[in-house]
């Protein structure tokens, strides 16, 4: 669409993605996007044509000075020079974050916003007074490098904020590239597979079953694959249950109120206390850990014992037998061995 770019016609535009074109300055246009209406400039250079984004409408960047400010790249432009080659964001990271944050506040849940805050406030603080257009992978890849001495879910989480960060850096005009694109995850991270069982699932699925229960039944709602998941409990698993005291004519084996088990975040609280007290004063601090990773655990477990990746992997877990996923486990040599021993002994080859 063709119009003079002004305040009102900026904030008409319709969501979706819809184009305007000033008709005062040839190649400055507005765009509205999901999260507002953002300023860009179009200029050909050596046979390519580029559009550029100028940053996002609102104070400071109102109508006219966005179009000086295309006027003067279009200029530079004009000269067989990029206007954007060698530009570096001024404004500081410590500066941005501020305004960043004061942004995601009221879209972000409370906990989620204090983990973010606590990455870019305090583990990415030597960033603070870097310009913008400064930071580059390699500083993205030494700070996180840094982070990950406190454990490798520390990293991989630290590097999700900095590059939703960035991203909105990107949004907001400040920068062309992200510059946490090319690093990492953690590889320690994901060594071991994402498994579920049985009794490790108990936190999310069975917190409410009950003594009567022959089989336990998640509904779809509660499944990964959105379908009714049925599993039959062992005789040794039900000869476990049994052996659990029975507390006040409660039919729950797990809890100890109306319902089933719930607190696991102060019950983690008070297990590091236990085990800290267990290693002693001088003892190194645990490494970071999460509940889930007792599912992993488990699996290695399994495996150990020969139980195959499919089958601790997948049903537990409620997925589809044909979806496969790469998965590592530390004991995977191990089991490999003893099963090609097994069919040797069994006159097989594998």
């Amino acid at each position: 669409m063709l119009g003079k770019i002004t305040k009102t016609t900026v904030e008409r535009l319709a969501p979706g993605g819809e184009w305007l074109w000033d008709s005062v300055v040839k190649g400055f246009g507005a765009r509205r996007q999901t999260d507002g209406v953002f300023y860009y400039v179009r200029y050909r250079l050596n046979g390519h044509q580029h559009i550029k984004s100028l940053g996002r409408h609102g104070s400071p960047l109102t109508p006219d000075i966005a179009r000086n400010t295309a006027k003067s790249k279009l200029g530079i432009a004009a000269t067989g020079v990029d206007p954007f080659a060698q530009m570096l964001a001024a404004e500081t990271f410590g500066r941005e974050v501020a305004r960043y944050l004061e942004r995601k506040q009221a879209t972000l849940k409370s906990r989620s916003y204090v983990e973010v805050r606590r990455h870019l406030l305090n583990q990415a603080k030597p960033l603070h007074r870097l310009r913008l257009g400064e930071i580059d992978r390699r500083t993205i890849a030494t700070l996180l490098a840094e982070v990950e001495e406190g454990g490798p879910y520390a990293r991989n989480r630290v590097r999700s904020s900095l590059s939703a960060f960035f991203a909105w850096a990107i949004r907001e005009g400040f920068i062309e590239a992200n510059p946490v694109v090319g690093t990492g995850l953690s590889a320690l991270a994901g060594q071991v597979q994402q498994s579920n069982n049985l009794a490790i699932s108990l936190r999310s699925k069975s917190t409410s079953l009950q003594r009567s229960a022959l089989i336990s039944a998640f509904p779809p709602a509660r499944t990964k694959n959105k379908r009714l998941h049925e599993l039959p409990l062992s005789s040794q698993t039900q000869a476990i249950l049994k052996r659990q005291p029975k507390r006040k004519d409660r039919d729950f084996i797990f809890g100890l109120g109306n319902g089933g088990f719930s607190g696991f975040s102060e019950g983690k609280k008070t297990l590091d206390k236990t085990i800290h007290a267990k290693r002693g004063r001088k003892a190194e601090p645990l490494p970071d850990w999460r509940l889930h990773d007792l599912r992993r655990t488990c699996a290695t477990g399994m495996a150990e014992l020969g139980v195959q990746p499919p089958h601790n992997r997948s049903r537990p877990q409620s997925r589809l037998r044909t979806q496969s996923r790469r998965c590592w486990h530390l004991q995977s040599r191990k089991i490999r061995r003893r099963n090609a021993r097994r069919s040797d002994q069994m006159g097989g080859s594998r």
